[in-house]
């Protein structure tokens, strides 16, 4: 077996091409604070146009009751970064559907945004929030060709949504990222084997 090939090949085509609701995937080798090990749901893309999402696995140390007054539950509840722009806004993704007022479909049983005192009620309600709601504070975002950029370096490979919308509201850091990159495939077996922080080697 070519283990070289294995371990340090990057070389892969996208599985699909991007587009809102998709999940950029990043390379086992991007070093960069925000997006090493990261899985992004794209938010908003259009071909030559500038772009936007959400790193789903990446968890702050910041609880929803740190940033939102109203909160009558005494659980903590996870606050997630979305990406390095906008740090001081909140959003959120859901899967209750027009059970938000004026919330937008993303993909595939996903929503985002719509109406923050409906949600905090559904919060202060106790719903079950794993696999359902996450909170971030900040977006990840592409000037116009950059993501196309990107992709073309390697830098990205392109997931499709799993069959289920929960999963991707479920887990965080390596472990989801690992979850998505056995989705794509034998491909890329290889960058299973590359650890979020390459000092645990």
């Amino acid at each position: 077996m070519d283990y070289k090939n294995l371990l340090f090949n990057i070389d892969i085509p996208p599985v699909s091409a991007p587009a809102p609701g998709a999940l950029l995937v990043s390379e086992p080798f991007l070093r960069e604070e925000y997006f090493n090990h990261a899985v992004i749901s794209l938010v908003e893309y259009e071909p030559g146009k500038s772009a936007m999402g959400v790193v789903l696995n990446n968890k702050t140390d910041y609880k929803l009751q740190d940033l939102v007054e109203g909160i009558t539950v005494t659980e903590p509840i996870p606050v997630f970064c979305g990406g390095p722009v906008g740090e001081d806004r909140l959003f959120f993704i859901h899967t209750l559907g027009d059970l938000i007022p004026d919330t937008q479909p993303l993909s595939n049983g996903l929503w985002i945004g719509g109406d923050f005192d409906a949600m905090l009620k559904i919060v202060n309600d106790r719903y079950e929030l794993d696999g359902n709601i996450r909170f971030f504070v900040g977006y990840s975002g592409w000037e116009a060709g950059q993501l196309e950029g990107e992709l073309a370096r390697n830098v990205w490979t392109v997931a499709e949504m799993p069959e289920s919308p929960h999963q991707l509201l479920r887990g965080t850091g390596d472990a989801a990222w690992h979850n998505i990159v056995r989705s794509l495939g034998a491909d890329y077996r290889g960058w299973l084997y590359h650890p979020q922080n390459p000092m645990v080697n």
